[in-house]
């Protein structure tokens, strides 16, 4: 396979971070480009996300509402029908 070099220009903190994440995955920044390019070729698409992380407030929402199921605080249900649960909404106006 004859191999070229690409020349890019990008954001030196940017490259920093991705290198950091593909090294934590055991991979160098290079074979992870050039599988992304390799894909855009097969597919012809290009498919950009991100997982989502919540921020330190919605962590902590987070914490506190998983704490409260655990002890049944501040929990309603397990509802068994539609009704039930239309009921329960409605009285709560």
């Amino acid at each position: 396979m004859a191999t070229t070099t690409l020349l890019i220009k990008t954001d030196k903190r940017l490259k920093e971070k991705a290198r950091k994440i593909v090294r934590e995955m055991g991979i160098p920044l290079s074979a992870y480009l050039n599988a992304q390019l390799r894909e855009l070729v097969n597919t012809r698409r290009a498919v950009f996300e991100a997982p989502l992380v919540p921020n330190a407030k919605t962590k902590r929402q987070l914490h506190r509402a998983l704490k409260d199921i655990k002890i049944g605080k501040n929990v309603q249900g397990p509802f068994t029908s539609k009704k039930e649960l239309d009921d329960y909404l409605m009285s709560l106006r």
